[in-house]
């Protein structure tokens, strides 16, 4: 009996580009960075591709959702990107992160970064499923769109890596929890660091109630 064996499709950066361009109109893409770490801002950034030569195409030739990426991957092509698009790139700090919590946040660094570099007739393409909430312009949210859009891909590599530049600098003054291999993800020696050391200022207390409950465990060192 013949098997089908059913292989996982991956998109060419053609692909990526192709997907865009369907809207026939300038596309503008957006995603976020950090919405899941207990310590650190969150960052969102914007692209848009004024100019897509064939050298261009050529040099993003491994362009992806950055997630599928290792970071030797991601750094080769942020410059790449950051030269050869309009965009922008926005933080959300811990402070309002709890003022106005973890969703908002994101999707106001999204506001700002997209309203940034916003072209004429231009659609916004947000990554996953939410729309940017009090956003003056057309939009479409796209689920996965990090993995099927270029203008996207190129939004999550440059998100991804400024927040990760960022969590090292923040690791330099707090060594003790590791930031620079977790990015203030709750792994199990970031916790055990929380449990001995306590938080800092750039925890985010909200993420944390669940897990430590007494107000000494809660305290700012």
């Amino acid at each position: 009996m013949l098997r089908l064996i059913l292989r996982k499709y991956s998109m060419s950066v053609t692909d990526l580009f192709d997907f865009d361009k369907q809207f026939n109109q300038p596309v503008i893409g957006t995603d976020e960075a950090g919405r899941g770490p207990a310590a650190g801002g969150v960052y969102a950034a914007a692209v848009y591709f004024n100019e897509i030569t064939d050298g261009l195409i050529k040099d993003l030739e491994v362009l992806n959702d950055s997630k599928k990426l290792t970071p030797k991957k991601r750094d080769s092509i942020y410059d790449v990107i950051l030269n050869n698009t309009l965009n922008k790139i926005v933080c959300v700090e811990v402070d309002e992160i709890e003022k106005i919590n973890i969703l908002n946040s994101s999707l106001k660094a999204m506001n700002i970064a997209c309203s940034a570099i916003m072209q004429e007739n231009a659609l916004t393409l947000v990554d996953g499923n939410k729309l940017i909430r009090n956003y003056n312009y057309p939009q479409k949210f796209i689920i996965k769109g990090d993995s099927k859009s270029a203008s996207i891909a190129a939004a999550s590599i440059l998100a991804k890596v400024t927040r990760d530049r960022y969590m090292l600098k923040l690791h330099d003054e707090y060594p003790m929890y590791n930031w620079a291999k977790n990015a203030g993800y709750l792994t199990r020696e970031h916790i055990e660091a929380i449990d001995k050391y306590g938080l800092t200022k750039y925890h985010r207390p909200s993420f944390l109630r669940k897990h430590f409950e007494s107000a000494k465990q809660l305290s700012l060192i």
